[in-house]
């Protein structure tokens, strides 16, 4: 069920997209205005070696400009696109001036006093810090805000006790580096030219790579540790179970996710598709003897969240599901998200 845009008659806001040039930042910009959010004026701010440059958008061609924390600061709604020192170094300066700051980086969403928003699941959140002042905001993992879209409406209707996730991540979920990347080394795999790798850790091209991110002490990866991390904090379970096993494949957008749940409730698949079809931000595709599923090559460039493969899991009984879930990376595992926070506001 998809969301609502923006109302067409909220007040127009001025809008800053810092990392304007990279892949996050340039859809935050379509999304803002294929949603009719209500921009006044659009800011696009990136490095001093980009200023100056024509960017092409859909609101025409305009001039990026160098981040200057004092120019930002005039605007209304601030998205960054950025690494997580620099938000560290400018997000809460550029909050305390009033802007609404929604961060696309993991620098403050382990903060117990910074929310962490996926609005379909926790927009109560956000209402409740907003209306007490708080102007920093934490946009979540890619891989967890496609996740929880799903996990969110389930675990409302049969409570969730444990989860088991095995992600296959598109390689833009590097940015549009790790993109280029696959594109160029394909075509040298397939004209038989060297294969090199200098954003992934190994050779992408028709491989897989079961590491995302750096090791932790306890085996996992850190990309790994985000969805336990923060899956927890979106759902309110400080204690949920949750493991991840987070693997990078040849394709360009979309993560998909194979997820196991063991329920509190007895759940029939049915009564998962019922509950899903019901739920915000999610598409339903779930006719396997048609061919109809979820993958990447759908799920690319769309908003909505597809859940299918839903079926009872045969280790846990009626108390357990087995589903496979595709989502966006750039849109609702970044940009679409950071835009439907900034609508909570209007």
């Amino acid at each position: 069920m998809s969301s609502n845009n923006a109302s067409a008659s909220s007040k127009s806001l001025r809008v800053a997209v810092v990392g304007a040039t990279g892949a996050v930042g340039r859809e935050m910009v379509k999304v803002l205005h294929d949603r009719n959010f209500p921009v006044a004026e659009l800011g696009l701010f990136a490095s001093e070696r980009s200023a100056g440059k024509v960017q092409e958008t859909p609101y025409g061609a305009l001039t990026l400009q160098a981040f200057d924390a004092a120019v930002v600061k005039g605007y209304d709604v601030v998205l960054l696109a950025v690494s997580g020192d620099f938000a560290k170094a400018h997000a809460k300066d550029l909050a305390s001036a009033g802007a609404l700051v929604i961060d696309n980086s993991s620098a403050f969403r382990y903060d117990a006093d910074i929310p962490l928003i996926v609005p379909e699941i926790n927009a109560h959140v956000f209402r409740e810090a907003y209306a007490a002042g708080s102007r920093l905001i934490a946009n979540p993992n890619c891989t967890t805000a496609i996740a929880v879209v799903a996990l969110g409406p389930l675990h409302k209707a049969f409570g969730i006790k444990r989860a088991i996730v095995s992600t296959y991540q598109a390689t833009s979920g590097a940015g549009a580096e790790g993109m280029a990347e696959l594109e160029e080394q394909t075509r040298n795999q397939l004209d038989g030219k060297p294969v090199t790798n200098s954003v992934f850790r190994h050779p992408i091209p028709f491989n897989l790579i079961p590491q995302i991110d750096a090791f932790q002490e306890n085996g996992y990866t850190k990309e790994e540790m985000k969805v336990t991390w923060e899956t927890r904090k979106i759902m309110e379970v400080p204690d949920l179970l949750v493991s991840c096993t987070a693997v990078r494949i040849p394709t360009y957008r979309a993560h998909s996710e194979a997820i196991t749940l063991e329920t509190i409730q007895p759940v029939t698949p049915d009564a998962a598709r019922a509950v899903l079809a019901d739920a915000a931000g999610v598409k339903v595709v779930d006719d396997p003897a048609n061919g109809a599923y979820p993958m990447p090559l759908n799920a690319t460039g769309q908003y909505d969240v597809e859940v299918g493969r839903i079926r009872t899991n045969v280790v846990f009984g009626d108390h357990g599901l087995d589903l496979f879930v595709c989502g966006d990376q750039l849109l609702k595992g970044a940009a679409l998200n950071a835009v439907q926070i900034a609508e909570l506001a209007l």
